[in-house]
């Protein structure tokens, strides 16, 4: 028991640290979207940084920790007997689901990080706003899965969250139109 407990703890570390990149990697997405509407030189030299601690976050943090929480959740499913109860779970059967939401989001956030790196821009800032909220509502419906352990009770969570993220996002707007009105 005490080895899964550390393998659980790395588990734990490296999916803090895989969000902390998604997290991060959108937001310098929303930055260089941005930065691509600046004069020059200002353009070349924010989108140059940008492109930098992109790559440095892609690979440096976010891939590694990636992998790493996979290969210690796969360590404690199938070599551990808590994992292999776990398994015949309903819950844990809707939270790998969610897992498999997050691995298209991370091949798709792979994809615009290629785009950018070629300096190809084919979002708008709002998107990539709106694009972060994708691994917050993953986050939020397998944190609650892990705790509740009910296939059910999750969906009130992920409710909850999906409506916070529109009140957010109205609140961006509100917030857009403000600055603009104030612009103007």
């Amino acid at each position: 028991m005490e080895l899964y407990n550390y393998i659980k703890s790395l588990h734990l570390i490296f999916v803090v640290t895989w969000f902390a990149g998604l997290f991060y990697i959108v937001r310098l997405f929303v930055y260089h979207a941005e930065a691509k509407q600046k004069n020059q030189p200002e353009q070349d030299i924010l989108i140059k940084q940008y492109q930098l601690m992109q790559y440095r976050l892609w690979y440096i943090i976010t891939w590694p920790s990636a992998v790493l929480a996979s290969v210690f959740a796969f360590w404690m499913l199938f070599f551990t007997e808590v994992g292999k109860v776990w398994l015949a779970q309903p819950w844990m059967h809707v939270k790998l689901a969610f897992v498999f939401l997050l691995y298209l989001y991370h091949i798709k956030c792979h994809q615009i990080f290629k785009q950018l790196q070629n300096n190809k821009v084919k979002h708008t800032s709002s998107f990539f706003r709106i694009w972060n909220e994708g691994a917050t509502i993953i986050l939020f419906a397998v944190v609650f899965l892990v705790i509740l352990k009910n296939a059910i009770n999750w969906i009130f969570g992920v409710v909850g969250i999906i409506a916070f993220s529109v009140l957010l996002m109205l609140g961006y707007r509100l917030y857009k139109k403000i600055r603009e009105k104030n612009n103007s």
